[in-house]
């Protein structure tokens, strides 16, 4: 029996019989979807994680890009200026029961500037500074969903544990008490009936 869980003392009654097999029924039909829910979030989080480790690569291989003309930065131009990330915007998909944050698109303010009075590598620089922004989006909210998933899975095993090991034990045992219950009570009806038929007989004999 799990720690901190109350098992309310049961009734030997033919209506409590009946409601502990209603109860062990829903319990059985119930459990194989927790399984399967359990089993779809478990895959989730690894989908989930291994795009992050893409997305790292990605990212990876956008900075090794910019550090081959990084030496170019020493002209002078404040690149961050003309390129800020404004917002991130999200849309909610719904995951094996709960919604969950995927990543839509990320918005930035840029400042105009003359393409013939800046450095020639301006333009690739803001489209580089853009992409790893993205990914770095893309990463945290990676994150986030990560941790919702792996919340519900943890909710979800609680409820498989609690059926498999606590409910459904528990209306198997109160069954088997009240069956025996009820049975000792039949047989005791019985052999008082014999008893009683027995006197009854004997006076009339008499």
């Amino acid at each position: 029996m799990e720690e901190g869980i109350t098992v309310p003392k049961v009734r030997l009654t033919k209506n409590e019989l009946k409601k502990q097999k209603d109860a062990l029924k829903r319990y059985v039909q119930y459990l194989p979807a927790l399984v399967l829910k359990k089993q779809q979030l478990q895959s989730e989080i690894l989908k989930i994680v291994r795009k992050r480790e893409k997305l790292k690569e990605e990212k990876a291989y956008i900075k090794a890009k910019i550090y081959e003309w990084v030496d170019v930065f020493s002209e002078g131009f404040a690149i961050e200026e003309y390129i800020q990330k404004k917002e991130v915007e999200t849309t909610l998909e719904n995951i094996s029961g709960i919604d969950i944050p995927v990543y839509k698109r990320t918005i930035f303010e840029e400042k105009e500037y003359d393409l013939y009075n800046t450095p020639i590598w301006v333009e690739y620089g803001i489209e580089a500074i853009k992409q790893l922004v993205e990914h770095n989006a893309k990463i945290e909210i990676n994150k986030k969903q990560e941790k919702l998933v792996r919340e519900e899975l943890r909710i979800t095993t609680q409820r498989v544990n609690l059926f498999e090991k606590v409910m459904i034990p528990q209306s198997n045992e109160n069954i088997k008490k009240i069956q025996i219950y009820l049975g000792d009570m039949q047989t005791a009806a019985v052999v008082t009936g014999k008893i009683a038929k027995a006197k009854i007989i004997k006076l009339i004999k008499r």
